[in-house]
């Protein structure tokens, strides 16, 4: 009986072929991850999924606050100047654009308040958008305390619920829909000048980021309204 060549050529080419769709393989694989890598982004015009900002009116001029639900210093600027800065929405003046964002998990005792917090508002904007800010000021006003463990989810839905949002939020929160994409839209918070990280809250006019401690006093008008357009 002849002996059979083996076809070395042949062979070369299936292991050249296998490869090569292995790395087709790796790249679609890898391409997915990145582009998912962000999560998913509520469904509402009003979040804007490429930031992360949810708008709160529709003025020219544009203020984007970057806040943790923990941080006792956004609890400070909400009391501040939140008041100043939903008057200046409601009137047409500016778009406030609120940023959720998650920094201070680790001051939480493992339950990673600020990221659900954060995410809450999400489901917040998707349900309606509207109870937004009514939301973040319900928020601050039954802040926890720094370094406790933060308050429930059912607390967080309670307080959701009692600013106009619907049942459907209840999922949304307890699920952490949004978790990776709060995750995501952290590591884009703006850094202050000369800071070596990110900072709550951050404040952001018209694309100018302020310094916590010279261009913060207190004062909206001198510190806000002044750098208007």
């Amino acid at each position: 009986m002849a002996q059979r060549k083996v076809n070395w050529f042949a062979i070369g080419i299936s292991i050249a072929v296998v490869v090569v769709l292995i790395g087709i393989g790796v790249a679609v694989w890898w391409g997915n991850a990145l582009a998912n890598s962000a999560g998913e982004a509520p469904d509402n015009p009003a979040v804007d999924a490429s930031t992360g900002a949810i708008a709160v009116g529709d003025g020219p001029d544009t203020v984007d606050t970057y806040v943790d639900f923990m941080c006792p210093a956004c609890a400070s600027f909400e009391q501040a100047y939140g008041p100043a800065l939903a008057d200046l929405a409601a009137d047409g003046t500016i778009t406030l654009n609120i940023h959720p964002v998650s920094i201070l998990d680790r001051a939480s005792g493992g339950t990673e308040y600020s990221t659900r917090a954060a995410n809450a508002a999400y489901c917040v904007a998707e349900d309606d958008a509207d109870n937004v800010l009514p939301f973040v000021q319900a928020m601050y006003a039954n802040q926890p305390s720094e370094g406790g463990t933060g308050l429930t989810d059912d607390e967080i839905v309670a307080i959701a619920q009692g600013v106009g949002a619907s049942d459907d939020v209840a999922e949304c929160v307890s699920d952490g829909t949004y978790k990776r994409f709060v995750a995501a839209m952290t590591r884009e918070t703006p850094l202050q000048e000369g800071a070596s990280g990110v900072a709550t809250p951050t404040i952001v006019v018209n694309g100018e980021v302020l310094a916590n401690q010279t261009d913060l006093t207190g004062d909206p008008q001198r510190d806000i309204v002044s750098r208007f357009n």
